[in-house]
């Protein structure tokens, strides 16, 4: 069961936060104006220059790394700052809320979980430090490589806050296991988010010995290794894309209905998800599932309405064996192929990613024109199949998503 706890606790400390720092910054104004506005300006650029519909975890790292070395400035070219908690809070808001006006114009601007969490943990890492910074309890680091050292692990810690944010969030709206998703969180940061910390860092020791024309000298390898990982979505994108052209093929052929493979990678995935594989696993898990079929148009007479799971099993596992080695034939993880050659092995002796295709895959081919009580009676005929037939732990995950997408099932018990 799906809860809107979390979400409603997290934008509400968040919108709290931003009304008042905005309002406090609005009757008392800005300190240290020039460079309030050249933080502004590059955290807007981050927000304009951001991915918009790529999975990946920062969006904007460009606009992430102003706003954390923003809350991590004591000094602008030897200077010692004063502008406090609130005033870094306003201006990265009104920085990122600026920046974000053309992408909402095109209807791909952030939703409020990007914005809650880019406020929170903001004010997370200015709490930590300028307050202690402007009290001068940093003073003994000042002069040595602990200074840097401490920065680090405070963005490091700010990382880990963020992580806790986005997958607190994520179960809250999908309703998966908290573990996975945290993992899969953690894993992201060493990606762009070690960059992003490592950047914070940098550019606020820089602005604090040289002044603000670090800024744009240490914001360039940011936006060239946001430019390659632009290319690199772009190439996953279209590697995905001829897989699912691939995967029609048994559609256009007119030996499955349309629309199946799409159907079962969609729900594997899901149910993948709350068996909380990892992220590359989900992703052998889709490719596999798309492409679960192929092996039919080995067959001269196709199987009616592609329903092989009623075929004996040494046909299924032909159909399999066949379907894996055309799977090596096009270039595409063999990961994906050992998935699709194991899919009729005997239940106990497949990989995970097998299992859930081959029950997902049972329960399509079941529930398919069935009526209002067929997605009930699909997954009990799964439940009462034979013996090692289809593992118990991924009917009942199945299960579980569906109660999960508004289908009422029976419990197990």
């Amino acid at each position: 069961m799906l809860t809107p706890r979390p979400i409603l606790v997290i934008h509400g400390s968040a919108a709290l936060l931003a009304a008042g720092s905005l309002g406090v910054i609005l009757w008392t104004g800005l300190d240290e104006r020039p460079t309030a506005l050249a933080f502004g300006a590059l955290v807007a650029l981050g927000e304009l220059s951001r991915w918009t519909g790529s999975r990946v975890r920062e969006a904007a790292p460009l606009g992430a790394a102003g706003a954390l070395s923003y809350a991590l400035l004591g000094a602008d070219a030897g200077r010692p700052t004063q502008h406090g908690v609130l005033q870094v809070v306003a201006v990265v808001l009104a920085a990122s809320l600026l920046g974000s006006v053309p992408h909402l114009a095109r209807g791909h601007g952030p939703v409020l979980d990007h914005l809650a969490r880019r406020i929170l943990t903001v004010a997370f890492t200015a709490v930590c430090f300028q307050p202690l910074y402007n009290e001068d309890l940093f003073g003994a680091w000042g002069g040595g490589p602990g200074y840097p050292l401490l920065l680090l692990a405070l963005l490091a810690l700010t990382a880990l806050c963020d992580a806790v944010l986005s997958a607190a969030l994520a179960r809250s709206r999908t309703g998966w296991p908290f573990g996975p998703l945290l993992r899969d969180e953690l894993r992201a940061l060493l990606g762009i988010g070690s960059a992003v910390c490592a950047t914070g860092a940098v550019m606020a020791l820089a602005v604090a010995v040289v002044g603000l024309w670090a800024l744009p000298v240490f914001s360039l390898p940011l936006l060239l290794t946001q430019l390659s990982f632009r290319r690199y979505a772009a190439v996953r994108a279209t590697y995905r894309q001829t897989i699912a052209s691939l995967a029609r093929a048994p559609e256009i052929a007119g030996y499955t209905p349309a629309g199946h493979a799409r159907r079962v990678a969609e729900l594997s995935r899901a149910v993948g998800r709350d068996l909380g594989l990892t992220r590359a696993e989900l992703l052998v898990l889709e490719y596999a599932a798309l492409m679960h079929d192929i092996g039919q148009l080995s067959l001269v007479d196709p199987v009616p309405a592609g329903a092989t799971s009623g075929l004996p099993a040494a046909e299924q596992r032909r159909i399999a064996l066949l379907g894996g080695a055309v799977v090596r034939q096009t270039g595409v993880d063999a990961a994906v192929a050992v998935v699709v050659e194991r899919q009729a092995d005997p239940c106990r002796e497949q990989p995970a990613a097998a299992r859930i295709v081959r029950a997902v895959n049972a329960y399509e081919e079941k529930v398919r024109d069935a009526g209002p009580g067929g997605p009930l009676t699909a997954l009990e005929e799964l439940r009462l199949a034979g013996a090692g037939e289809y593992a118990p732990e991924v009917v009942e995950a199945l299960a579980r998503v569906l109660s999960r997408d508004c289908l009422t099932v029976p419990s197990a018990g």
